[in-house]
């Protein structure tokens, strides 16, 4: 490290930081690309209450901090001569990098949420009324209902003794051979 040798200290530190966390960074890379690590060491894919999927204070977030932190340092040490402003502006590039490595391990635990659509999770949700339902059962009509964020046409019955008619909104209230049973709202 003879090159460090002529650098002032603040840019010593930045460099300091750097290199062995973007030599950390890069073998924890090509071990998780070719297996070795299952990419999920500090990640809890439990997504069930809607909180975060994962914990903030993890070994991978404090690199990916100090990975945006040092480089912003390097990058901009010779740019910014506020070198409080520059330790600033590193801190938030650092939090930037955490922050941006939340939001793509979200986007990837939606990839593997199961969205298969079960006729059981229309039970108690309210419908649109597609095509006219004929009164008691003696006739089917159709219903627009939104499952999981997908809209789904689905043929539907009613035990009230009036028709009810295009637009209506209406609750699904049982399932009968995969037919729903709505009533108006």
């Amino acid at each position: 490290m003879n090159f460090l040798e002529n650098y002032e200290p603040l840019l010593k530190a930045f460099w300091y930081i750097a290199l062995p966390v973007s030599l950390f960074f890069g073998l924890q890379t090509i071990m998780t690309f070719i297996g070795l690590s299952d990419g999920e060491t500090d990640v809890d894919s439990d997504t069930g209450d809607g909180e975060l999927p994962f914990e903030i204070f993890t070994l991978r977030n404090l690199i990916n901090f100090l990975l945006g932190f040092s480089w912003t340092g390097i990058s901009f040490y010779n740019s910014m001569q506020n070198k409080t402003l520059l330790i600033i502006v590193s801190v938030l590039v650092g939090f930037f990098f955490v922050a941006l490595f939340f939001f793509v391990i979200k986007q990837i635990l939606k990839l593997s949420e199961n969205n298969s659509f079960k006729i059981e999770y229309t039970l108690n949700k309210t419908a649109q009324v597609y095509l006219t339902i004929p009164e008691s059962k003696s006739g089917k009509g159709k219903v627009l209902i939104s499952v999981n964020g997908t809209f789904h046409e689905l043929d539907a019955m009613t035990f009230s003794p009036e028709n009810i008619p295009s637009n209506s909104s209406v609750k699904v209230v049982a399932i009968e051979n995969n037919l729903l049973i709505v009533e108006k709202n």
